[in-house]
């Protein structure tokens, strides 16, 4: 097999979060989410238990998951609810194309954190894909993501796990973020001899 690198490489380097209020308003097309999906259904999985599960947002399914989390928040808030964190529950999703819930089902015979790097491999085969195809998006861990009770909502067990949601959008012209990192040599340490006497 031959793979062109170089394109490889960039693809990885030009990997970034977008944020709702970047996108377009352009409705990203169910194919491009299809693709994204197929990505993330082949990533790497420990005794083959491939532990992602998803639940696709879009349409009139967006206000759905908007109320649903609003509507759960009134409910563990207490008296006194925070006004702006209801609103902003309910507006931000709308400045979606498409909301993807990330799940984790449990299967006990793997270590959990063996299953949470599966879905968290599978996201980011999803996102690579996104950033192939001009797609903006971003992995949230706010809203409900750690609210037990949401769990059905999004078909999963209580034994189950919510890792947070995928906001997918159409960027606006030019907002493609540029990114910095620090050298990967003041990351990484070698070890070339053995310490064996």
């Amino acid at each position: 097999m031959t793979y062109d690198k170089a394109q490889i490489s960039e693809l990885i380097k030009n990997r970034r979060s977008i944020f709702p209020k970047n996108y377009s308003g352009e409705r990203v097309p169910d194919e491009a989410i299809a693709e994204m999906l197929e990505s993330a259904n082949w990533a790497p999985t420990h005794k083959m238990t491939e532990p992602w599960r998803f639940t696709v947002f879009c349409d009139e399914g967006i206000e759905a998951f908007a109320n649903f989390q609003a509507e759960l928040y009134l409910k563990s808030a207490g008296k006194k609810p925070d006004k702006d964190k209801i609103k902003k529950l309910k507006s931000k999703p709308l400045m979606c194309s498409h909301i993807i819930s990330i799940g984790m089902k449990r299967n006990k015979s793997v270590p959990k954190m063996e299953e949470i790097a599966a879905v968290a491999a599978a996201v980011q085969n999803m996102h690579l894909t996104a950033t192939a195809l001009g797609v903006g998006c971003y992995w949230s861990t706010g809203g409900v993501t750690y609210e037990k009770k949401a769990n059905a909502f999004f078909d999963l067990s209580e034994k189950d796990l919510l890792m947070g949601f995928l906001y997918i959008g159409m960027p606006k012209s030019g907002k493609w973020p540029t990114g910095k990192r620090k050298s990967i040599h003041k990351k990484v340490r070698w070890v070339r001899e053995s310490t064996s006497k």
